[in-house]
């Protein structure tokens, strides 16, 4: 893993190791990330699997005490990820910052405690593999309305699909 310059959300750049054979790629090391000091142990993983490009999922965050760190790397196709700042003494609050990922490209991103996290695929396919280092807890489970006017997202493409369940969110 090489260490770059980022915000708290860090797009991570990981080695390939490749011979005549094909390629290995490490996605998760503990010793790596504390290198950047990032203090991570998988609890859960999960794999999603979008269907239709212009899906939105998200903007999803736990509360206290089950917050959580998040790892995202793309196995299929392109997102544009989002990350939304909710620690509410942070002079970011309610900010956001945006990543383009692509399976094609040999990076993670990591996204803190504090962060609610949501994205649009940008290609039909997408598979992500999630990392979180606390478990599910849906009592804890937090959302932000990604259509929300007072976070203002500016989505790439036309919302083919959303959930219900996001889209009922009430707005901040």
């Amino acid at each position: 893993m090489n260490k770059k310059k980022l915000p708290i959300a860090k797009k991570i750049s990981l080695k390939k190791f490749k011979d005549n054979r094909g390629s290995l790629t490490r996605v998760f090391c503990i010793k790596e990330l504390e290198k950047l000091n990032i203090n991570f142990n998988i609890k859960q993983i999960n794999h999603v699997n979008v269907k239709k490009k212009g899906t939105i999922k998200g903007m999803h965050y736990q509360t206290k005490p089950f917050e959580e760190n998040k790892i995202v790397k793309l196995v299929s196709g392109n997102i544009f990820d989002i990350v939304i700042d909710v620690r509410k003494n942070s002079k970011n609050f309610l900010k956001y910052k945006t990543f383009f990922l692509s399976s094609k490209e040999n990076k993670i991103l990591f996204i803190p405690k504090g962060f609610a996290h949501g994205f649009q695929t940008l290609t039909d396919n997408c598979e992500i593999i999630y990392m979180h280092s606390e478990y599910y807890k849906p009592i804890y489970e937090k959302s932000i309305n990604p259509l929300d006017p007072k976070i203002s997202i500016k989505w790439p493409l036309k919302i083919s699909l959303i959930s219900n369940k996001d889209e009922l969110i009430k707005f901040i």
